[in-house]
């Protein structure tokens, strides 16, 4: 029933939040593959490296629902990863690049990710975690990226200008 429930929810979700031996969760894209949730990351792709994932290491990773964004189940998986170019690598690569969104270089993502990027296998070990009862929020990890910035003075007579040309 558990290995059930972790393929079924796993599969259905468009994120899963790995935490790795050290470090917080991270919220990552993922494509469920013979039996195991897949993630590539490096540069230009998600941020693996910050969770400390190494071949052989074990992750909690948490599955949320789609519909409703609350977590279903938690698991913890053993973490391999893939060689470049191997058999495993390929037929787990032709699975994420139907799932990556927005590729820069669409034709030479194969290339890109065998070249600079970690393809990593996160295999359930079949045990299954306690959720837990509280929020678990925490604060947003440092980022350069801004969304608020200070109104400009002139903002209010442009719209008021505007709305008086749409009136007349």
């Amino acid at each position: 029933m558990t290995q059930a429930l972790i393929e079924e929810a796993t599969k259905k979700s468009g994120l899963i939040w790995v935490q790795g031996p050290s470090g917080p969760s991270r919220a990552l894209w993922h494509v469920w593959h013979e039996g195991a949730a897949h993630v590539v990351g490096g540069p230009g792709e998600q941020p693996v490296d910050a969770l400390a994932l190494t071949d052989g290491a074990t992750a909690t990773v948490t599955v949320r629902s789609k519909d409703k964004g609350g977590r279903i189940v938690a698991w913890t998986a053993t973490v391999s990863e893939l060689a470049p170019r191997g058999e495993e690598w390929t037929a787990a690569v032709a699975e994420l690049k139907g799932k990556r969104l927005n590729a820069p270089d669409a034709e030479q993502l194969e290339e890109r990710w065998a070249r600079e990027c970690r393809v990593l296998r996160l295999a359930p070990t079949g045990t299954s975690e306690d959720l837990p009862s509280d929020s678990l929020a925490a604060v947003p990890l440092p980022t350069p990226a801004t969304t608020r910035h200070p109104m400009p003075a002139a903002l209010p007579r442009l719209l008021r200008r505007g709305r008086k040309a749409r009136q007349a």
